[in-house]
């Protein structure tokens, strides 16, 4: 199954609801991938991707509202993608994405 595409994703964050488009690009290898976060607040690449079976998991250095490391897992399931941003002091939030055709 490939998790490589872009999705329509949903961070339920304190500032309320923040919609965002992010791709998933493979590496050379199968257990890397590049890719972007864009939405609201801008576009973040991500960093340090890493794919294991259906699992992703990767970084995003936020610029705004505030500096903040974002440490990100997912798992896909078919074009679901269900998983956790955790934003530091604000602690772990709720990740939803769906694969766009």
């Amino acid at each position: 199954m490939s998790v490589a595409g872009t999705y329509k994703t949903v961070v339920k964050s304190p500032m309320g609801d923040q919609t965002g488009t992010f791709t998933v690009v493979p590496g050379d290898d199968d257990d890397s991938f590049t890719g972007t976060m864009a939405g609201g607040m801008g576009q973040m690449e991500v960093e340090d991707g890493k794919i294991d079976g259906n699992t992703l998991t990767w970084k995003m250095n936020m610029t705004v509202p505030m500096p903040m490391t974002l440490e990100c897992e997912a798992t896909v399931d078919g074009d679901q993608m269900t998983g956790t941003v955790n934003a530091g002091a604000f602690g772990a939030m709720p990740l939803t994405g769906q694969k766009e055709a």
